[in-house]
């Protein structure tokens, strides 16, 4: 497994709870990188070819000074670097110039959360101030806009988007009810993530890191990234071979798991699943943070 890009989730932590997320990001959350351990996430991505890097959360911005400390450090290293916030900080243009500052000149992207899931009707402002601000200092910007749960998600592969539909896995399960619902048996296949040779993934607070969340391939406090990378066999991996051969579908097939008729799409069936060999794969279903069991 190549990697270029590995998305760094500084914190579980966030100042809203959004009823989309996929990590049960919220005030309550525990948990958040340090900055020795940033530090050495950084070296291990260097190591292993990462050409990119991202700090996610949670909201990242909780933890402002490591974030700003980490940002430097892996511009310095080379790395292409950016940010995803929902802009909470950003109350006003001259309030979003103080706090980003310290990225101009070092980061490539700022990737803002811009809809009624992050902030309600208010939804519009910070978002807007930290996007003008960014653009005064010459850092280049997206904007993630999630619509409300009704219809279909576009295939995605994992990558940011501009905009796009619930995908129903973490805290988004508790909103199937608001959508259509299809056949188990339609989900033959994985629309989001290339779980084969998937070019990034993501780190989180205790060194797990995601083919997507909450589905672990190994921790690179325990083994260096480049062995995991190395190591890596989508195939012969309990959870990504049957994804792999059949979509979320056959995870219920192989392991002859109780499910409903009808899901919301890939994700949720997926998800459901996963919850249901959790006690059978716990270093592979993991952690609880990212099933909504909060510490």
């Amino acid at each position: 497994m190549k990697l270029s890009g590995l998305h760094i989730l500084l914190t579980w932590q966030c100042t809203y709870e959004c009823a989309h997320c996929f990590v049960w990001g919220s005030p309550r959350q525990k948990g958040a990188l340090t900055l020795e351990q940033v530090e050495e996430i950084l070296k291990q991505a260097r190591d292993a070819g990462v050409r990119s890097i991202y700090f996610e959360g949670g909201e990242p911005f909780l933890y402002y000074a490591i974030l700003a400390k980490g940002a430097r450090i892996a511009s310095e290293m080379g790395f292409s670097v950016g940010i995803v916030s929902n802009a909470y900080w950003a109350n006003s243009v001259a309030d979003a110039m103080e706090n980003l500052q310290p990225f101009a000149g070092r980061i490539d992207d700022l990737t803002v959360s811009g809809d009624e899931y992050h902030c309600g009707e208010c939804f519009g402002d910070c978002p807007q101030n930290a996007l003008v601000a960014a653009k005064w200092l010459g850092i280049p910007t997206g904007l993630i806009s999630i619509a409300q749960p009704e219809g279909h998600a576009p295939e995605t592969h994992g990558q940011l988007r501009d905009e796009g539909q619930v995908m129903y896995r973490g805290r988004a399960v508790q909103l199937v009810g608001r959508a259509a619902l299809h056949p188990w048996e339609t989900f033959a296949e994985c629309p989001h993530e290339d779980l084969r040779d998937p070019g990034r993934v993501h780190v989180d607070p205790l060194g797990n890191l995601h083919l997507c969340q909450g589905l672990v391939i190994g921790n690179l406090f325990e083994k260096p990234l480049r062995q995991i990378c190395a190591q890596y066999d989508g195939d012969s991996h309990p959870i990504c071979g049957p994804l792999l051969s059949g979509g979320p579908a056959a995870l219920v097939t192989e392991y002859g798991l109780d499910h409903a008729p009808r899901y919301a799409d890939a994700c949720h069936l997926c998800y459901e699943m996963r919850m249901a060999l959790r006690a059978r794969f716990p270093a592979l279903l993991a952690p609880d943070q990212m099933y909504g069991v909060e510490p």
